[in-house]
């Protein structure tokens, strides 16, 4: 393993971040997989799954049976893990600016569309080297104006030129599940049956310019615009993984998502060895514009009525809010048959709070498909 240290624009005087990623296996390979957790840095599941994805890889590094490059950055977000007001954690948006830190990365598909339309050849190889490089220098060519831009710049450049791209993240209760894009969900389905996912949301673009569709929806874009004159492979292979909820920090679970992880990296050729056989896809990939997110009308307290990660159906009761003066009860319900995959950890909501999602075979919703 080799440890590389990447500096930071100081947001103040005085104050100094930085990201620090660690190398297995040979660079000179071919082939790299990137995988990353903390970009949210208060999903704390996510990075201890990282921090034992780097004890099993030193290992699988010793043994010689790395057949690719693997990065591991187990805390993406420096700036998010020194944050906190009164006593809370506060890692996912950053204070200074209120911006989430996994939103609004560079889209940078027409840039590079300008650097590459004369060097583009019938050879799907150089194709990939060409739009690689250009995406590089399209990077660099952005000054970071703040710490956050410095972050952003910082990741997507020991991230872009990777095959594979794996965005580890949690949500506040949720299930196991994932975010990828339509156009490569074939390559990502045996992560999802590796995992045990019980939600899988597909989406070309969900509107939030994401970490991992910064990658795949870059190459869908490129694809698009050469892909009748010159063969454009889908050179970013990019997921995010939400590793249940926020409170579901134990090492029996690190091990077991590493485990899968490193199933998927055998699966496909990065590992030497003979992968597992693919366990049965736990529901059926939905899209993420269908995916019913219930919102609460009124304040009060939160009490479950359907335990997350089972399957629902239409007009069955998921929450009720129940008012702490009255005792008047608002029934949640959900309106689709799909999973419930994410609830709200906080008992207490207000109007407008987020309190819950259900994956939906139907895709109804449009815009930021990530929001409520």
């Amino acid at each position: 393993m080799k440890s590389q240290i990447h500096p930071l624009k100081s947001p103040s005087p005085g104050v100094a971040f930085q990201i620090v990623s660690h190398h297995f296996g040979d660079a000179a390979s071919g082939r790299k997989v990137y995988v990353q957790a903390g970009l949210h840095a208060d999903e704390i599941p996510a990075m201890l799954v990282a921090v034992t994805l780097q004890e099993r890889l030193a290992l699988l590094e010793a043994e010689g049976r790395l057949r690719a490059e693997v990065v591991v950055v187990s805390a993406a977000n420096p700036i998010g893990l020194a944050q906190g007001v009164l006593g809370n954690f506060v890692g996912r948006f950053e204070l200074a600016s209120g911006k989430n830190f996994n939103r609004d990365f560079p889209m940078l598909a027409s840039q590079i569309a300008a650097g590459i339309a004369d060097k583009l050849t019938s050879d799907a190889q150089e194709n990939l080297r060409v739009i690689r490089a250009a995406w590089r220098e399209a990077l660099l060519a952005r000054v970071p104006a703040s710490a956050f831009a410095s972050l952003q710049q910082t990741l997507m450049l020991l991230a872009h030129d990777a095959d594979y791209v794996l965005d580890l993240h949690c949500s506040r209760e949720a299930a196991m599940h994932l975010y990828t894009g339509d156009a490569i969900w074939r390559e990502v389905e045996p992560l999802a049956r590796y995992l045990g996912a019980t939600a899988s949301l597909l989406a070309l673009d969900s509107g939030a310019n994401s970490f991992d569709e910064a990658h795949s929806y870059t190459w869908y874009q490129l694809q698009q615009t050469f892909g009748e004159r010159y063969p454009i492979l889908s050179g970013s292979i990019a997921v995010t993984v939400e590793h249940r909820g926020q409170r579901d920090v134990s090492d029996p679970l690190a091990q077991q998502d590493t485990q899968a992880l490193l199933d998927y990296l055998t699966h496909i050729g990065v590992i030497e060895g003979k992968a597992p056989p693919l366990p049965a896809l736990r529901w059926p990939a939905t899209p993420l514009a269908g995916s019913e997110q219930l919102v609460a009308p009124v304040a009060g307290m939160l009490v479950y009525r359907t335990e997350v990660g089972g399957v629902v159906r239409p007009g069955q009761a998921l929450f009720d809010i129940v008012d702490p003066i009255t005792g008047a009860r608002t029934t949640m319900s959900s309106k689709s048959e799909g999973i419930f995959y994410m609830g709200r950890d906080v008992r207490m909501v207000k109007p407008g709070d987020q309190i819950g999602r259900v994956s939906g075979a139907r895709a109804f919703r449009v815009g930021n498909l990530l929001g409520p």
